[in-house]
């Protein structure tokens, strides 16, 4: 009795593997992850394969310079503290002849500043004009040069699935093989 329970338990176990490889077969080769929504993954002979490109406008910058003639303003000579400092000192000594007490010091000081200011403007008005010399200067600055160049867009890829041919856009080269996401769906 154990020998015919052996038996049909290895019949049994043939029978499913049997089913399984049927189905396998019926399924198709490449056939991956199928699932009851009628969605699975496959692969594709790739036939052809087309680098895309496009051509952009690309900004090199660069430094540009130039001479540029200017004038600049240059102060005449020597300018001597010697009018304001005598006009400051004879304000405090003519200052110092009016007032009593504080008054008298605040007439000094009062002729010594105003005396400074007569003095440095007479000193002023003696004094040769300021000249003026030409000067070249170099001035730069950032300027863009353009230029063109062709940028990989992507591939144009033909293959053949299931005896029919596609075209599709990618932004790689797939290869040999391309993979798909296959979708049953029945007709409407």
């Amino acid at each position: 009795m154990n020998n015919h329970k052996q038996l049909i338990a290895g019949l049994a176990i043939t029978i499913a593997m049997m089913t399984t490889g049927c189905a396998t077969a019926l399924a198709g080769h490449g056939h991956k992850n199928h699932n009851k929504s009628g969605r699975f993954t496959d692969t594709a002979k790739v036939t052809r394969v087309v680098p895309i490109y496009r051509t952009v406008r690309v900004a090199e910058p660069r430094e540009q310079c130039h001479e540029e003639r200017v004038q600049y303003n240059y102060p005449a000579g020597y300018q001597s503290a010697t009018p304001m400092i005598a006009g400051g000192v004879l304000g405090a000594i003519v200052g110092n002849q009016f007032g009593n007490g504080n008054g008298k010091t605040f007439m000094t000081v009062a002729g010594t500043v105003l005396g400074g200011s007569i003095g440095r403007d007479i000193g002023m008005r003696n004094k040769p004009n300021n000249y003026y010399a030409p000067h070249t200067e170099t001035r730069c600055e950032i300027v863009n040069d353009y230029y063109e160049e062709e940028q990989l867009d992507g591939y144009r890829v033909s293959y053949r699935y299931r005896g029919e041919k596609f075209t599709t856009t990618l932004p790689y080269d797939p290869g040999k093989r391309l993979k798909l996401n296959v979708r049953i769906k029945p007709y409407e």
